[in-house]
């Protein structure tokens, strides 16, 4: 399919105005092509050749729109770090339209209703790092937003200290752009009830449309993202992930990962670890995501009180920690390569003395189930320890986990098959985008590109960037980011 023949549909216009902004993007100034996303060309089905036509830099920079766009932002609220907002929005991020199940929207299109003191755009940096990790964390099997191409310009932004930067676009796509925010927004407004329920129709109609002629849909509605929210904390748990900016209106509706900022993949094992330096108190620590999550699925529930039996929903909040745990055991089991239908109960202690092992041997945590996915007898996966900075506590844990490997007495090559399936040789790591910003910034975006192509094959081989299957080197090691972008 040609650009020209892409047909956009809104969706979104059969709300009261109040709900959106229409506006059309503010063009950067000499944009240019710096990757496009193949696996979501494909999911779309674009022609690759199409990224080599100006029009298709044009569309991204919003010259040109395609047929049926009618560009819009959205307004929400948000509980931020705990602190209620009554009025936020996309205030650099501008709708373009529906194709098939993706809506996509253009991050750093300029200013909107929702900017604020905002100036509309995302810099160059930060527009990497969502480009790239919204990939990673897709081939990771962790819900996620996804992107279609990203394109930097000469436009100048400043950002803290006066530092000039440079403002670039992404193209994000996803199922949805509602966010618990968004109930927030509509429950705050006069005919609450009336706007709340047209809001969870559209909601239903986009992420759960098997409840559509259900009657108690809403309810229903919400104990689906209870679920899948849970889930998705298991899967940022599991994988070392954070998110950094737990917000409830950076909580998607959809049970995906959405609005990359200061996100870090854990280096060195720190159960508290802070990845955003603006987050002095650790409430968004990586031991407090799943605490978070359920916080804001509390919000929602009282957002919804208009229009469901919000005691049910407080109710079915209570199974929200048997799932998530439940899936966080499961996942942990089968990255330490062990049938969690064995033994439940003490493959649950042995995680925990994994993670307090990690802690104090000083251990990169995503390379350690690595190197045991490596390990073809006994003996060798004694030797992961050599990976380890203080060995002692983690040497004492290898030997526990000897014992119930051999106690399962299992064929080393098939759970080595069954291992190598959920522990990636490469996780994207913040060192790593640093190098691609630094050449970005410098014209060479190669390495955008390459780390593109090891986001998307994480289990794969290669061999040029080999030293990215190791260790984050000391000095690189859990540095905090700003939310600044």
């Amino acid at each position: 399919m040609k650009l020209n023949e892409i047909q956009l549909e809104n969706d979104y216009f059969e709300f009261d105005e109040k709900f959106y902004h229409k506006i059309n993007p503010t063009p950067l100034n000499n944009p240019h092509l710096i990757s496009y996303n193949k696996l979501m060309f494909d999911e779309i089905g674009l022609d690759y050749e199409e990224a080599k036509n100006e029009d298709f830099i044009k569309f991204i920079n919003g010259d040109k729109l395609l047929s049926g766009s009618l560009p819009y932002a959205k307004a929400y609220a948000g509980h931020q770090f705990g602190y209620f907002v009554p009025q936020l929005g996309d205030g650099r991020a501008i709708n373009l339209g529906k194709i098939g199940p993706w809506h996509l929207q253009t991050k750093g299109a300029g200013l909107t209703r929702y900017s604020r003191q905002g100036d509309g755009r995302a810099v160059l940096r930060s527009s990497i790092r969502e480009y790239i990790i919204s990939e990673a964390m897709y081939a990771l099997d962790i819900p996620t937003t996804r992107v279609l191409a990203l394109i930097g310009s000469t436009h100048p932004v400043t950002r803290y200290y006066g530092v000039k930067e440079t403002a670039a676009i992404v193209l994000r796509m996803s199922p949805s752009w509602v966010r618990i925010g968004t109930f927030e927004y509509f429950a705050r407004q006069k005919n609450a009830k009336v706007n709340l329920t047209q809001l969870a129709n559209y909601v239903i109609k986009n992420s759960y449309a098997y409840l559509i002629d259900d009657k108690n849909k809403y309810e229903k509605m919400y104990y689906e993202m209870v679920d899948k929210t849970a889930i998705l904390m298991a899967k940022w748990q599991a994988y070392g992930f954070m998110h950094g900016v737990m917000n409830t209106d950076n909580f998607s509706m959809a049970g995906l990962s959405i609005d990359y900022g200061p996100f870090a993949f854990i280096d060195y094992f720190n159960i508290n670890q802070i990845c955003n330096h603006t987050d002095s108190e650790g409430q968004y620590s990586f031991n407090n995501q799943p605490y978070v999550a359920r916080w804001n699925l509390e919000v929602l529930a009282n957002s919804l009180k208009e229009i469901c039996e919000v005691e049910k929903l407080h109710e079915y909040l209570k199974t929200y920690f048997h799932v998530q745990e439940k899936e966080y055991l499961t996942l942990m089991t089968r990255r330490l390569g062990l049938d969690i239908s064995k033994s439940n109960d003490s493959y649950a202690d042995l995680i925990i003395s994994l993670l307090k092992a990690l802690q104090t041997s000083k251990t990169d945590y995503n390379q350690f189930f690595y190197e045991l996915t490596k390990c073809k007898n006994s003996d060798e996966i004694r030797k992961v320890i050599d990976i380890s900075i203080y060995r002692q506590a983690l040497n004492i844990w290898l030997e526990d986990y000897i014992k119930a490997r051999e106690e399962e007495n299992r064929d080393f090559t098939q759970v080595q098959n069954s291992m190598k399936k959920v522990n990636p040789k490469y996780v994207i790591k913040n060192y790593m985008l640093q190098e691609a910003i630094d050449k970005a910034e410098e014209g060479d975006f190669s390495l955008v590109n390459d780390l593109l192509n090891i986001a998307q094959n994480p289990y794969g081989e290669h061999k040029e960037y080999e030293r990215y299957s190791k260790a984050t080197p000391l000095e690189f090691s859990n540095v905090k980011l700003s939310c600044s972008s």
